[in-house]
């Protein structure tokens, strides 16, 4: 199965009224695919074992183990609208990217899990999502329209390039970029060295420890979401919130702190109509990262490249 030709724009508009159904089945699906992840993976700091990468497909696991010898991979393909899985011993399955519920692809990843002798078994709850339908059950969502997912990913890759730009500036402990299927967004987060207070938030379906294991040291962490209202949002915040932050003067002028996120944002609409769309997200990334890490008094010295 062929699709066509993927959209040549690198910042293509993604309107969320128009794949919002997309979306949504999507966020689900990925859901599925992390949680095997993170069942056959040792945990690493901060839940980093869970996430899923940008590859020059879609979205990639990389490499899982499973026992001495034998070790397994999951893509998504949106250029081919495939999930494919991949073995070391060179087998391969995949499950069609169609309109389709989410209860029907779930079936269908266990189904060829088991049948490359990879049975893993997932708690079959999303996570992070209000009125969650388990996996078996959802019949509602099953909304894919291919040009849609395939433009979502077209920003994955602009917005990973442009991230791992900004990540390169650090020498710091930073996070990679990578995307988590909990919210459905692409992050990138720099650490000030210091342990953080104990996370008070919480999330659904989420235990005390999810939320206390990812904030368990002082960050800044900035992301692309693709929710709320217009083309979704690029995103910055920090834990702990330092006094004076909301407040600070961040860049680009669109840029502005919103209260109900608790967080900057940049509608990515700013960065894609941009006249330069590169420098307009550094810019937001850098200023808002300076509002933390001032603020905070983190060592930059010791943490940032010279001229960074």
């Amino acid at each position: 199965m062929h699709a066509d030709a993927p959209d040549p724009r690198p910042w293509p508009p993604l309107p969320v009224a128009q794949w919002q159904a997309t979306r949504d089945t999507l966020h689900l699906w990925t859901q599925v695919v992390g949680k095997v992840r993170l069942a056959r993976t040792p945990l690493s700091n901060h839940w980093w074992n869970s996430t899923l990468y940008v590859t020059a497909r879609g979205l990639t696991t990389s490499l899982v183990p499973y026992a001495p010898g034998r070790g397994f991979q999951m893509d998504f393909d949106f250029l081919d609208h495939r999930l494919v899985i991949l073995t070391t011993a060179g087998d391969t399955r995949s499950v069609d990217l169609a309109p389709r519920p989410v209860a029907d692809f779930y079936s269908d990843v266990v189904h060829c899990l088991d049948d490359l002798g990879l049975p893993t078994r997932i708690w079959p709850v999303p996570v992070e999502i209000e009125g969650a339908i388990p996996f078996p059950d959802d019949r509602v969502h099953a909304s894919y329209d291919a040009a849609q997912a395939q433009r979502f990913w077209r920003v994955l890759v602009e917005a990973d390039r442009v991230f791992s730009q900004f990540r390169g500036r650090f020498v710091g402990k930073v996070s990679p970029v990578h995307f988590f299927w909990g919210a459905l967004d692409l992050a990138v987060t720099r650490f000030s060295g210091r342990p953080a207070p104990p996370y008070p938030g919480s999330a659904p379906n989420c235990g005390p420890h999810v939320m206390r294991e990812a904030y368990s040291h002082e960050v800044s962490s900035a992301g692309y979401w693709p929710g709320g209202e217009g083309e979704g949002v690029f995103y910055s915040y920090a834990y702990p919130e330092p006094d004076g932050f909301r407040e600070f003067p961040v860049a680009p002028a669109g840029a502005y702190y919103n209260e109900e996120l608790g967080e900057f944002v940049l509608p990515y609409r700013e960065v894609r109509t941009a006249e330069d769309p590169d420098g307009t997200l550094l810019e937001f990334l850098q200023s808002t990262y300076e509002a933390a890490a001032a603020l905070a008094h983190w060592d930059r010295a010791a943490l940032e490249h010279a001229g960074a």
